[in-house]
C-alpha cells in the first residue's frame, strides 16, 4: 500500500504568529499612552489626531482586531490543518486573508486618528473597510469550509464546531450591524435610527465578545487542552450542550 505524503502549511500560522506578536506590542503601547493621558492630560501633544477621544479607538482596534484577530486566525490555522489531515483549501486565499486583513488594521490606524469614525464602539471603522473586512472574512470562510470538505478524517472534530460558528455569527454580526447610507467615501450615517440604532449596536459589541473573542479561543482550547493533558476530551456530549447552550443563548444576551 503507497503511503500519501502531505505537508502543512505552517508559513501562514508563522505570518499570523509574527502579527500577533507585532500589533500586540502596538496595542498595549497606544493603550499605556491612552491610559497616562487620564492622568498626564498634556501627553495628547496638543494635536488633535493624539488627543484621548481619537486614540482610544485606535488602542482597542489594534487589541481586538489586531492582537487577539491574528491570535485566532493563527490558532485556527495550526489547528485546522491537524483536525483535517490535510493543508489549507488554497495558499492563494491564505496569503489574501492575510495580507487583506493587514491592510485593514492600517486603514483603522490612519482613518482613526484622522477623526473618520462612526462612532459606534467596536464598529467605529467608515464603510469602505466595512466591506473590506466583510470580502476578507468570506475569503478566511471559502479557505475554511474548503479545506473542511476536503478532509481526509471523517469526523469533525468539536473545535471545528465553534470555528464555524465563528464565522457565520460574525459575518452576521458585522454585515447587519454596518449596513449605512454613505455620504461620501469616507463618511456614513447608519440605516437605524435611536433606539433601534442602540439595541443593533449592542447586539453587535456585545456579541463581538462572544463570538470574537470567545468562541475561537473556545475551539482552541478544545484542541490544545487535550494535547497538553495527553488525554481525550472528558465528555464528548458535554461538549454538544456546550456548544449549543453558547450557541443559542449567548447570542441574544446583547440586546
Amino acid at each position: 500500500m503507497e503511503l500519501e505524503k502531505f505537508s502543512y502549511d505552517n508559513q501562514i500560522v508563522r505570518k499570523f504568529l509574527i502579527a500577533t506578536v507585532v500589533w500586540g506590542i502596538v496595542g498595549m503601547t497606544v493603550g499605556l499612552w491612552v491610559a497616562l493621558q487620564l492622568v498626564y492630560p498634556q501627553l495628547n501633544l496638543g494635536i488633535d489626531f493624539t488627543t484621548y477621544g481619537r486614540i482610544r479607538p485606535v488602542h482597542t482596534n489594534a487589541v481586538i482586531f489586531a492582537f487577539v484577530g491574528n491570535g485566532i486566525f493563527m490558532g485556527v490555522y495550526y489547528s485546522l490543518q491537524r483536525l483535517c489531515k490535510t493543508p489549507m483549501f488554497s495558499k492563494m486565499l491564505s496569503n489574501i486573508h492575510f495580507w487583506g486583513w493587514q491592510l485593514i488594521i492600517v486603514s483603522a490606524a490612519l482613518t482613526l486618528p484622522l477623526g473618520y469614525t462612526t462612532g459606534k464602539e467596536y464598529a467605529e471603522l467608515e464603510w469602505p473597510i466595512d466591506i473590506m473586512i466583510a470580502l476578507i472574512w468570506v475569503v478566511f470562510g471559502i479557505n475554511m469550509f474548503g479545506t473542511i470538505m476536503k478532509r481526509r478524517e471523517r469526523h469533525i472534530y468539536v473545535a471545528i464546531w465553534f470555528y464555524i460558528a465563528t464565522f457565520l455569527t460574525v459575518a452576521m454580526l458585522h454585515i447587519v450591524n454596518s449596513i449605512a447610507l454613505p455620504v461620501n467615501f469616507l463618511k456614513s450615517y447608519p440605516v437605524y435610527a435611536g433606539v433601534q440604532d442602540a439595541l443593533v449596536q449592542w447586539w453587535y459589541g456585545h456579541n463581538a465578545v462572544a463570538f470574537f473573542l470567545t468562541t475561537p479561543y473556545l475551539g482552541l482550547m478544545y484542541y490544545f487542552l487535550p494535547k497538553a493533558a495527553n488525554r481525550p476530551v472528558y465528555s464528548y456530549q458535554l461538549s454538544i450542550v456546550h456548544f449549543w447552550a453558547l450557541i443559542f443563548l449567548y447570542i441574544w444576551a446583547g440586546p
